[in-house]
């Protein structure tokens, strides 16, 4: 047990994923955007799993465009990589479900959930505990969940099926989700009112 947790912190330092500094200053960055548009906010997320509030839709698509084109230019540059997960249908579906089930108890995801405990938030420090210790069980019995979630189909990217046009393709992705960012209308009516109307 001990050496495959070992083995995952080795894999883990091992993806090049650059300096601690860069590091540590995008998180600063993506830490202040999400307390800046608010999304960390239980009443955000409400909303948004609800339709009635698009400030984290528009974030997302906005977000990813931009980022799809950046990250793209930055691999080809070769200041970045990017290592695509095998495709495991089953370890999809299991993990939407438990991550979706996840996200409405806690009111929370991976992204805003460390913002809220870093404002103090116990209750997500718990979940937060919860997921390492959940992420640990998976690590020392993965050869069970393997078995579970089936057979890898391979890394499949997009790129697979538009070989020699990659830089259109992201092109056309990133700048469509972004234009799809600005159409996408401002809702914000879930307030804290409308929360304080629920909770009673």
């Amino acid at each position: 047990m001990i050496e495959r947790i070992l083995n995952m912190f080795t894999t883990v330092s091992n993806e090049s994923h650059g300096s601690l500094l860069v590091v540590l200053l995008i998180g600063v960055v993506f830490g202040g955007i999400i307390q800046y548009t608010r999304i960390d906010k239980f009443e955000k997320i409400a909303g948004f799993a609800m339709l009635r509030d698009t400030t984290i839709v528009k974030l997302l698509f906005l977000a990813i465009g931009l980022a799809s084109i950046g990250l793209y230019f930055m691999i080809q540059a070769g200041y970045a990589s990017y290592h695509p997960k095998p495709l495991i249908l089953g370890g999809i579906i299991v993990g939407g479900i438990l991550f979706g089930a996840s996200m409405a108890i806690m009111g929370k995801c991976p992204g805003t959930g460390p913002v809220s405990i870093a404002e103090g938030r116990v209750d997500v420090l718990v979940g937060a505990i919860g997921g390492i210790l959940g992420g640990l069980v998976f690590t020392v019995y993965y050869d069970f969940f393997h078995k579970i979630m089936g057979e890898s189909l391979g890394k499949i990217t997009l790129f697979d099926y538009f070989h020699g046009h990659e830089t259109a393709l992201i092109l056309v992705f990133g700048i469509f989700l972004s234009i799809v960012s600005f159409l996408i209308p401002l809702k914000q009516e879930f307030d804290e009112a409308d929360l304080e109307q629920l909770k009673n």
